[in-house]
């Protein structure tokens, strides 16, 4: 299965930033997880927020930023990888003045019911 990307549509997910996802169980022929692109605007961040069940990788293809994850806040550019284990808040953060694209790979497949937002505070 090919999915073009000029045909898949952006949508806004539950931590605020820009999604396509680019292979999906609602929509594409994978089964055990998805693949999407998150673009966070330059300055912007995410909201702090966890997922219960799904293990994420994030890999930083454009761009630079502080990702922060439970207390350790790192910094992030083109060619890193993350592991985000279950149940671990996180957010993400654009340094500079160029978009932060993501490619975000989740298993069990990313889900808005799976999202947990959690204060910052």
């Amino acid at each position: 299965m090919k999915t073009p990307y000029a045909e898949i549509p952006a949508y806004i997910t539950k931590d605020g930033s820009e999604i396509r996802e680019l292979m999906h169980p609602s929509r594409h022929g994978v089964q055990n997880q998805s693949l999407a692109e998150a673009i966070v605007p330059p300055g912007a961040k995410t909201m702090l927020h966890r997922h219960q069940r799904s293990e994420e990788i994030y890999h930083v293809t454009a761009g630079t930023g502080l990702m922060q994850l439970a207390d350790e806040v790192i910094e992030v550019r083109v060619g890193d990888s993350i592991l985000i284990p279950p149940g671990t808040p996180h957010c993400i953060q654009a340094l500079g003045s160029q978009p932060l694209h993501i490619l975000c790979c989740c298993s069990p497949a990313y889900s808005h019911a799976d999202t947990e937002l959690l204060d910052a505070d």
